[in-house]
C-alpha cells in the first residue's frame, strides 16, 4: 500500500456515457514523487515504470501556479513589492481630473465599481487589497432584502424592477443553479484562485475537486454575505439600491458617475460622485446602461447570443435516460450518484432568408441545465416575459429543466429591420413582449408539450405539471419566433432524441421565452489595460461588457481587470501574467 500522504485528489467526476459498459466515478490524482520516495523508498521502481500517456499519466508542469485564494495572492504581491522597493509608497492619483500617469498626492485612488455581480465583486476585492479607495455601486439590494423581493414576485406577482432575479447582490447567477463550470480551464491558475476565494467565503471545499461543481442559491446567499462583510472590513463602501444613470465626463475622460435611488424613476434624487476611474461591471440585463453609453458615444458592438425555449422533464425521466438501472441510486440528491444532467448540441442547416445568400450551419444547444431545479421569471419589466432555471444545492426538486437555444447574429436582427449596436437588445425585447402577450399577461408563461411543438399543434389541457409558480398557459410556440429559428429548434430537438432516447416525451413541456443567455453587446476595450477604447477611465468588464458568461468566467474577468486598474495607478508593479496567469483574449467567447 502506497502512503496516502503522497497523493491528492485533483478532480472527481461521474462518467455515465453510453459507450461504457457501466457508469463509474473517475478520479484525477496528483502524485508527489518526492514525498512518495521519502516515505516509501521502495516505490522507486514503481515510479520508474510509469510511462507518460495523455489522459492517463501526465507530468505536471513545475512552473509557478496560484497556490492560494485571491487575497493571499495579492498579499504575496504586496510583500514582494515591499521587499524589492522599500520605503513609503506614493500612489499616482488624479482625483477626478488630469492624467493618471502624472504624479499626484498621497491619497488613495478613488475607484467606482458599478455592479455587484461576480466581476464587480472580484474587481473590488483586488483593488481594495491593493489599497484603492473603492466604492461598489449596485442598483439592486443585498441578498437578504433581494430574497424578500423575489419572494414577493413568486408569491404575489409583484415585480421590483430594480431587485429581482437579475438585479441585486451577486448578480443574475445568485438565483440560478450556481454553476461553477467553465470553458476557460477548470484547473487553470485563474479559475483555482476564484474557487479558492469562494471557499474562503463559505463555499464547500468539494468545489475544488468536483468535475461539475455547483453551489445552488441556498449556498450562494450566505457566501455573498461573507464576501460583503470582508469587503466592508477592507474599507470598501457599498451602496445598494443605487442606480448609475450617467457618466461624468471631462476632456474625454470619465471623472465620476451620476447616481440616484433605484426606486426613483424620475431621478429627482440624483447626485454626482467623483472618481478617478470607473469599473463597469453591470450584467447583461442592464439595458438602460447600454442606452446611456450609446448616448455618450461610447463604442459598442453587437454580439452574437442565443434565444430559444426552456424544456422541463420529470427528473426521474432524465435519471433513467442517463443512468438506466443506476437511476434508483440518485434519491433526490441524497444517493450514491449525482442527480443526472445532460448537455446536447447540434448543428442544423440554416436556410437563408435572403435567397441570394447561401445557407449555413446554425448551432442549437442546451444551456443552463438545472437538474432538480425549477423554471423562474427573469423579467425586469412587467411588459416583457423571459425565464431561466435555478436549483438549490441538493437539486432535490422533481423537475429537470434546460434552455434549448439557437445562436442568433446581426443577420437575424436584419430580418426584423433592427440596426445598430443595440439591435440585439431590441431583438430580445421583441420576443419577450410576444411571449408576454401569448401568456395573457400577469407573468403567465406560454407552454407547449414538446410532442405538440414538433407537430405544430396546440397542446390540450390538462398540461403536464410545471415547476414555474406564476402560472402557465397552453400556446402554439411556433407563433413566437421567425420560421427559421423555430425550424432550427424543431430539427435539433429531433436530433437530441437520438442522443437521449426518451427526451421527446408527453411529459416534457416547453416554456417561452429564453433570451438572456449572454450579453447582446460588447464594449471594446484594450487587451492590456482593460480600458475602454473610446473613453478613458472607463473599464468595462464581465458578462455585461461581453467578456464572460457565467459565475467563474465573470469572476476571472473581474480579477484581471482589478489587477489591470491597480497597475494603471501604480498600486501594483509587475506582470499580471506572472502572478495569475494569462488572460483570455478580448475577442474570445469561450466562457
Amino acid at each position: 500500500m502506497l502512503p496516502e500522504e503522497a497523493f491528492s485528489v485533483i478532480r472527481k467526476s461521474f462518467d455515465a456515457r453510453k459507450i461504457l459498459k457501466e457508469a463509474k466515478f473517475v478520479y484525477t490524482v496528483d502524485l508527489d514523487v518526492k514525498t512518495l520516495l521519502e516515505l516509501e523508498p521502495r516505490a522507486h521502481d514503481f515510479i520508474f515504470r510509469l510511462e507518460p500517456k495523455i489522459g492517463l499519466i501526465e507530468h505536471v508542469s513545475t512552473e509557478k501556479s496560484v497556490s492560494g485564494d485571491l487575497i493571499s495572492v495579492v498579499n504575496d504581491c504586496k510583500r514582494i513589492n515591499s521587499e524589492t522597493a522599500p520605503g513609503e509608497y506614493e500612489p499616482q492619483i488624479i482625483n477626478g481630473s488630469g492624467d493618471p500617469h502624472q504624479r499626484g498626492g498621497r491619497s488613495k485612488p478613488k475607484i467606482a465599481v458599478v455592479g455587484g455581480g461576480p466581476s464587480g465583486l472580484f474587481a473590488a476585492l483586488v483593488l481594495a487589497e491593493f489599497g484603492a479607495d473603492v466604492t461598489l455601486i449596485e442598483r439592486g439590494q443585498a441578498v437578504e432584502e433581494r430574497g424578500r423581493d423575489i419572494g414577493a414576485l413568486v408569491v404575489r406577482k409583484i415585480l421590483d424592477m430594480e431587485s429581482n432575479f437579475c438585479f441585486g447582490e451577486g448578480g443574475a447567477g445568485t438565483w440560478s443553479d450556481g454553476k461553477l463550470v467553465t470553458r476557460i480551464g477548470k484547473n487553470s491558475a485563474t479559475v483555482l484562485a476564484v474557487l479558492k476565494t469562494l471557499v474562503r467565503f463559505g463555499a464547500p471545499d468539494n468545489i475544488l475537486v468536483n468535475g461539475k461543481p455547483h453551489l445552488g442559491t441556498d449556498k450562494l446567499v450566505p457566501l455573498l454575505r461573507n464576501f460583503r462583510h470582508y469587503l466592508q472590513s477592507a474599507g470598501v463602501t457599498i451602496k445598494f439600491g443605487t442606480r448609475v444613470d450617467d457618466l461624468l465626463v471631462e476632456d474625454s475622460r470619465v471623472v465620476g458617475v451620476r447616481v440616484s435611488d433605484s426606486t426613483d424613476q424620475l431621478q429627482s434624487t440624483s447626485q454626482n460622485l467623483k472618481f478617478d476611474a470607473v469599473v463597469l461591471a453591470v450584467g447583461h440585463s442592464a439595458r438602460d446602461t447600454y442606452e446611456m453609453l450609446h448616448s455618450r458615444n461610447v463604442e459598442l458592438t453587437p454580439k452574437d447570443f442565443a434565444v430559444g425555449l426552456r424544456i422541463e422533464h420529470p427528473q426521474e425521466l432524465i435519471n433513467s435516460i442517463q443512468y438506466s438501472d443506476l437511476a434508483s441510486e440518485v434519491l433526490k440528491g441524497r444517493g450514491k450518484v449525482p442527480v443526472a444532467d445532460y448537455k446536447v448540441v447540434q448543428y442544423v442547416n440554416d436556410k437563408a432568408e435572403d435567397l441570394s445568400q447561401s445557407s449555413s450551419k446554425r448551432s442549437c444547444y442546451s444551456f443552463c441545465m438545472c437538474p432538480g431545479g425549477q423554471v423562474v421569471l427573469t423579467s425586469t419589466n412587467p411588459t416583457e416575459l423571459c425565464i431561466n432555471g435555478m436549483s438549490f444545492s441538493r437539486r432535490s426538486s422533481k423537475w429537470a429543466n434546460a434552455a434549448l437555444v439557437v445562436t442568433v447574429s446581426a443577420k437575424d436582427f436584419d430580418v426584423l429591420n433592427l440596426k445598430g449596436p443595440l439591435a440585439g437588445i431590441e431583438f430580445q425585447r421583441e420576443f419577450e413582449r410576444r411571449a408576454a402577450i401569448m401568456g395573457g399577461g400577469d407573468f403567465t408563461v406560454p407552454v407547449q408539450r414538446v410532442t405538440d411543438f414538433l407537430q405544430n399543434k396546440l397542446s390540450e389541457t390538462p398540461l403536464p405539471p410545471s415547476s414555474y409558480r406564476l402560472g402557465v398557459k397552453s400556446a402554439n410556440l411556433h407563433e413566437l419566433f421567425p420560421t427559421h429559428i423555430t425550424e432550427s429548434l424543431r430539427q435539433s430537438i429531433s436530433m437530441f432524441e437520438k442522443e437521449l432516447p426518451g427526451f421527446i416525451s408527453e411529459e416534457a413541456l416547453l416554456h417561452g421565452v429564453e433570451t438572456r443567455t449572454s450579453s447582446p453587446v460588447r464594449i471594446p476595450r484594450s487587451n492590456e489595460t482593460y480600458e475602454s477604447t473610446s473613453l478613458k477611465g472607463l473599464y468595462p468588464v464581465g458578462e455585461g461588457a461581453g467578456y464572460a458568461g457565467g459565475i467563474v468566467s465573470a469572476a476571472v474577468d473581474g480579477m484581471f481587470s482589478g489587477f489591470a486598474v491597480a497597475k494603471s495607478f501604480d498600486l501594483f508593479d509587475g506582470s499580471i501574467e506572472s502572478v495569475i496567469g494569462k488572460a483570455q483574449g478580448a475577442g474570445l467567447v469561450k466562457y
